[in-house]
C-alpha cells in the first residue's frame, strides 16, 4: 500500500473530525449532516496535482467545520 502525502492525510482527517462533529448534533439531524459531508467531499472534481486548489478547499473545509461544531447549529438542511 503506497504511503499517503501530507496533504492526503490532511483530508481524510478533516473527513473523520466531520463526521466526529456530525455525532456531536441531536440524532434526527445527524443523518442531513452526514450526507451534506459526503456530498461536500464528492462535489468537487479536483485533479490530484491542483495543490492550490486542494488546500484552499482543505482551509475551507476546516472553518465549515469550525461553524458546525457550534451548540447552536442544531441541523442543516442539504
Amino acid at each position: 500500500m503506497a504511503r499517503r502525502s501530507g496533504l492526503q492525510q490532511q483530508i481524510i482527517n478533516l473527513y473523520r473530525e466531520c463526521f466526529r462533529a456530525a455525532k456531536e448534533k441531536p440524532v434526527d439531524a445527524r443523518p442531513r449532516f452526514q450526507a451534506f459531508i459526503r456530498q461536500e467531499f464528492r462535489k468537487h472534481d479536483i485533479r490530484k496535482n491542483d495543490f492550490a486548489t486542494i488546500e484552499y478547499m482543505l482551509r475551507k473545509g476546516e472553518r465549515q467545520l469550525k461553524t458546525y461544531r457550534k451548540p447552536t447549529m442544531k441541523d442543516i438542511h442539504v
